[in-house]
């Protein structure tokens, strides 16, 4: 496996520098530069540099390591590749066309680190107040593109690391919680190979680095939830603030997630792990106060929280595209709100549906939609059982996945935003649908125990041999 990993490496790495830079050489006037061979190899360098550090981090991982590694390395390959067929044929609009604005406002942010005035007061008024929905994202486009030069491969290899180290934190966090190889192992291999969760972090877009560091903040609360340590708690504080740039509301249900699993507790309460946790709770405030969360907040809040404003969202979005729903929907009071949860969730979860398949776009998303659907039933009997037996636990990922879930059933209204936003909650939901589907494959496994150790009783057997017998009479 190691061998094999390796030469697809390479065999990767030199059809990236020696072959795309001629196959891209047509699209040059739509990325706005010719990219050279030094292009290419500054952006596999970059990759290669990024995947070593994380490869290095979960080898060291007691519990492991090979796996993680393995798993990380393929994911990233995946990424990889279909990354760089949509950049050699510049497949962005058709994907993923936010790459391109996050490509121009990047490149805008570093005119204006150097110095233009133009850009500058361009940028400030976009990012002025935090009501930048994704500046985060800007920052990292225009500090890649600091180091390397303009480079929309670069981006996309960068997001394509982050979302391939989402598997590997999605072992750990189930492996943290369930304590079986099985179950966390699952939910890695369908994290890593989920087609669309390999689509959205192969491109220059911000729903791969949303994912990583959701599920960065989820392991370091379970961490953090058994004792305390400083670098994990640096890592939640980090990784909070990061979801707060690149994605702000989906920042107050991790933040809502954290905290109310912090004061449950995870773990059998004491006043030694309650003070624990309150001190781990206060830590984080101040570190997040520091880095000026609440000026963020105080903007953000008055802004987005209004119902009518995410009627006028939610209306633009059901009405803007011919993939709209539930445009006769209300959700600027709370009543119509609450009535509009059970058609959002629907669409959430299952959308696209097979008659709503009107373009090529929407039509390739079939194949993955029948695992999708196949699969549902596991992830209700996963979650049950979670619920039963590891409630404290798995506290942190149930509250945030039900609030987004309910967040999102109420101001989405289009089947290409639901699909795509789904993605924040995949790695998740696929923790239960590894439970439930190990539940059944140990029930499986105990029966043929059973059977093999408990044969059937004499009389039974006996009239198995006589039947046998007479049918090899009759025979003769």
């Amino acid at each position: 496996m190691n061998a094999l990993l390796t030469i697809l490496s390479l065999l990767l790495v030199a059809f990236i520098v020696l072959a795309v830079p001629t196959i891209v050489a047509p699209h040059s006037a739509e990325y706005g530069m010719v990219f050279t061979f030094f292009d290419m190899a500054k952006a596999v360098m970059l990759c290669g540099v990024l995947a070593t550090f994380a490869g290095w981090v979960f080898y060291r991982q007691r519990e492991g390591g090979l796996f993680l590694l393995r798993i990380f390395v393929a994911a990233l390959l995946v990424r990889v590749l279909l990354g760089t067929l949509i950049f050699m044929f510049n497949g962005r609009d058709f994907f993923g066309g936010d790459a391109i604005h996050y490509d121009y406002y990047g490149t805008a942010q570093l005119a204006a680190w150097h110095g233009d005035r133009y850009f500058n007061a361009l940028m400030s008024v976009y990012i002025s107040g935090g009501l930048a929905g994704a500046w985060g994202m800007l920052y990292m486009v225009a500090g890649i593109y600091a180091l390397l030069g303009r480079n929309a491969l670069a981006v996309q290899l960068v997001v394509a690391v982050m979302g391939a180290a989402t598997a590997p934190v999605i072992y750990l966090c189930a492996s943290h919680v369930f304590k079986n190889t099985r179950v966390a192992r699952f939910s890695a291999v369908a994290v890593a190979f989920y087609p669309s969760l390999v689509l959205w972090s192969s491109q220059g877009l911000k729903d791969g680095p949303i994912v990583f560091f959701l599920g960065v903040a989820i392991l370091a609360t379970l961490k953090l939830g058994d004792k305390f340590s400083v670098k994990y708690l640096a890592m939640l504080v980090g990784a909070l603030f990061c979801v707060l740039t690149f994605r702000f509301y989906v920042f107050y249900m991790i933040f809502t997630a954290v905290a109310g699993s912090l004061v449950i507790g995870m773990q059998k309460l004491t006043a030694t792990s309650f003070a624990r946790q309150f001190a781990i709770i206060i830590l984080i405030g101040i570190g997040l106060t520091y880095l000026g969360v609440t000026r963020y907040a105080s903007v953000q809040l008055s802004y987005y929280t209004r119902l009518e404003r995410v009627q006028q969202s939610r209306q633009d979005a059901s009405s803007s595209a011919n993939s709209g729903f539930g445009r006769e929907a209300d959700v600027s009071t709370s009543e119509g709100a609450l009535k509009t949860i059970p058609l959002g969730i629907i669409y959430l979860l299952f959308a696209p549906f097979p008659w709503q398949l009107a373009s090529l776009r929407q039509s390739i998303t079939l194949p993955e939609m029948l695992i999708w659907w196949a699969s549902f039933p596991l992830l209700i009997l996963g979650l049950w059982f979670s619920i039963r037996y590891r409630l404290r636990q798995i506290s942190p990922v149930l509250i945030f996945t039900v609030m987004l879930s309910l967040a999102y059933s109420i101001f989405q209204g289009n089947v290409g935003n639901a699909y795509r936003q789904r993605s924040q909650l995949l790695v998740f939901y696929f923790i239960f649908v590894a439970v439930g589907w190990v539940i059944l494959l140990e029930k499986r496994e105990e029966r043929k125990r059973r059977d093999l150790a408990e044969p059937e009783p004499l009389p039974v057997r006996i009239a198995a041999s006589e039947v046998s017998r007479q049918s090899e009479v009759s025979s003769l």
